[in-house]
């Protein structure tokens, strides 16, 4: 059967699958699947070990632990997450938190030191719901305003984020250029200097593509690949995709662990596993997976778990969970 038919047949038959497998898994109910005939692992039981709430799955508490506090939340709320290496030319190392206001507001992009927690510093940036970031070839690329049907990518100089992040206090940093329009932006990541953008889709699953990193911050579109429906973040190891889901904020979250360069995700390789609630951009730093939920904004204090910290887990455990 041809990708195009078995993808239509899968559309076809979703219903009727996923009523099934409602009876076999925790909470399906109430909580919708997952996937398209991926089965998550569901387990769990009492309360979150290190977060507030009920447990996401046995699988997420056995992988993952606290991680450093994100600052802002009572104004914020955070949807992006990157790594940048040597920020400060000093070796010292840095997670780079997206965040958007109220309506007419300034984004911010914030700085936290992976090794000890400390806020490092904040800049502002021009509004936008800043839902994904990542850092390339001396390039920070964040989501930009909805150019009509498309997505935009914003660029901008790591030397002007870092220049900025010293003098202290919220200074304003403007994009370089003009912002790229894309099929989506809804996340970002990168590896090397390959950048991934694509598309949440709370109806299905959507898609995204890799871009080449040039040295001018261009960028130069390569490939399309599958994505889960509702991803939110992507994290881009050696060999792996790893994509954070979720949609509303009474239901768990899902981690999806598939082979990189995977253009369809149905394969017997592809593992899941439940996460708490309302989870964001997930990004690598050192062998650990950091992860990032807005369900710690102030806008969302009623939600399944409220977490202000980032969550941390081992890559190596994640993948095996």
């Amino acid at each position: 059967m041809s990708n195009l038919l078995r993808k239509v047949a899968i559309t076809a038959v979703s219903g009727a699958f996923l009523l099934s497998t409602a009876a076999t898994t925790t909470a399906a109910a109430e909580e919708g699947d997952a996937d398209q005939g991926i089965k998550c692992e569901t387990q769990a039981g009492g309360n979150g070990p290190f977060y507030s709430g009920l447990s996401a799955s046995e699988a997420y508490d056995k992988a993952f632990g606290k991680g450093p506090a994100v600052p802002g939340l009572d104004k914020y709320t955070p949807q992006g997450l990157a790594s940048w290496h040597d920020w400060d030319g000093s070796g010292n190392d840095l997670l780079l938190v997206t965040e958007y206001g109220e309506k007419g507001q300034d984004a911010r992009i914030v700085g936290i030191d992976p090794k000890s927690g400390k806020h490092v510093g904040t800049i502002a940036i021009a509004e936008s719901h800043v839902g994904g970031i990542a850092v390339g070839k001396g390039w920070a690329f964040v989501q930009g305003r909805d150019s009509g049907k498309w997505d935009t990518i914003r660029k901008y100089k790591l030397s002007d984020i870092r220049d900025a992040m010293k003098k202290g206090g919220v200074p304003y940093v403007k994009q370089d250029g003009q912002g790229r329009r894309v099929y989506a932006a809804s996340f970002i990541s990168s590896y090397g200097d390959t950048l991934y953008a694509g598309k949440f889709n709370d109806g299905g699953r959507g898609k995204m593509f890799s871009y080449k990193i040039n040295d001018n911050g261009s960028l130069t579109t390569e490939h399309g690949y599958e994505v889960p429906t509702k991803t939110q973040g992507l994290m881009v190891t050696k060999d792996k995709f790893i994509f954070s889901t979720s949609y509303g904020r009474d239901k768990r979250s899902n981690i999806f662990v598939v082979d990189k360069g995977a253009t369809d995700i149905d394969k017997p390789s592809t593992k899941c596993f439940r996460a708490p609630s309302m989870a964001e951009g997930i990004t690598e730093y050192k062998g650990d997976a950091y992860l990032l939920f807005e369900s710690g904004s102030y806008k969302y204090r009623d939600a399944r778990n409220v977490i202000e910290n980032l969550h941390k887990g081992n890559i190596s455990a994640i993948t095996n969970a």
